[in-house]
């Protein structure tokens, strides 16, 4: 069985803003830093035996921090893939979020982000952001999965590896989470900047352990 340690990637400009933040890309801020650095701390004895990383930059330079602490740091290879991208949200990136939110949840009934994520499942708020998107450019959920199903192909060939670092993004995290752990956790509020979620993996299951830790 693989255990793969996902990691949002640390606080950027876009996330301080409070704006929609998809494949668009901003720098971490001096918070987020300290948050990767942070993380590198915590996960620092865990014998990683390679790193992934969305290609986005905020992503990248998270994963170089948090390898930069690790114990197998001078043998551990990162490799950054497209297919951990967070959503594309098209139309709505950089927007303020309260706003995007009320354009896509309002035609529904739910005008603001909370009203929307605490009622609809979340791969039905990634279509209802392609049906808002006034050039339908945003995913919807099936290209969402069809797109990172393609990275849990990658890590399921993997070989003789046993602890994976994955540095993602928020809402990909708590789409999984949606996903795998079958309501276990309170996915309302997405996982913090710099937090932890485990993932194990083998032939026959995928399951949560942890979710949206700062402390392991």
């Amino acid at each position: 069985m693989k255990t793969i340690y996902l990691v949002r990637h640390g606080q950027t400009f876009i996330n301080r803003y409070d704006k929609m933040q998809g494949w668009c890309d901003t720098p971490l801020t001096n918070q987020g830093i300290k948050e990767a650095e942070n993380t590198g701390v915590v996960l620092k004895d865990i014998p990683f035996d390679i790193a992934f990383s969305s290609d986005l930059k905020r992503a990248c330079d998270t994963c170089d921090y948090i390898i930069s602490e690790n114990c197998n740091r001078h043998e551990l290879q990162h490799i950054s893939s497209p297919f951990f991208r967070e959503q594309f949200y098209g139309y709505f990136e950089g927007m303020n979020s309260d706003e995007a939110y009320r354009m896509i949840g309002g035609p529904h009934g739910y005008p603001t982000r909370e009203k929307l994520l605490s009622a609809i499942d979340l791969d039905t708020v990634k279509d209802y952001m392609k049906e808002a998107d006034p050039y339908h450019d945003a995913e919807n959920a099936n290209e969402y999965w069809q797109r990172l199903n393609q990275g849990f192909s990658l890590l399921n060939q993997l070989d003789d590896v046993k602890n994976i670092l994955l540095v993602t993004h928020g809402f990909t995290i708590r789409s999984i989470v949606n996903r795998f752990a079958k309501g276990k956790y309170n996915l309302l509020h997405g996982p913090q900047n710099g937090s932890i979620t485990i993932m194990k993996i083998n032939d026959k299951e995928i399951k949560i352990t942890d979710y949206n830790k700062l402390e392991l």
